[in-house]
């Protein structure tokens, strides 16, 4: 087995190059659930913005219940992200650490 470094520059772990696809694959899937956070951020300003403004329109008082709604949609959004961000982060930190040896010697995950 070859060393090397994934992840971590400082710390380099001893690794399978056959599996070095598969620990790719889950950095990009990482990398992907935070552009998605970001994208729940994205929209969830967008919303309390448009619902900020739709209070503040005197013209049409019949509207600030839709401001009221697009507040409380904000809300859900950010929160809603926020909670597949942490869940999908845990078990992708899960996935990324290293083997843990048995006192035989062998691997404790599975072999595909």
């Amino acid at each position: 087995m070859r060393r090397v470094k994934l992840s971590n520059p400082f710390k380099s772990r001893i690794i399978d190059e056959e599996l070095i696809r598969e620990h790719l694959a889950l950095e990009r899937t990482k990398l992907a659930n935070e552009r998605t956070l970001l994208s729940y951020i994205r929209a969830s300003l967008y919303l309390l913005i448009g619902g900020i403004a739709l209070i503040q329109v005197k013209e049409y008082p019949n509207l600030v219940w839709v401001g009221y709604v697009a507040l409380f949609i904000c809300v859900l959004f950010i929160l809603v992200g926020i909670s597949r961000y942490v869940v999908l982060d845990r078990k992708l930190n899960k996935l990324l650490e290293p083997d843990k040896e048995d006192e035989d010697g062998t691997s404790s995950k599975k072999k595909l």
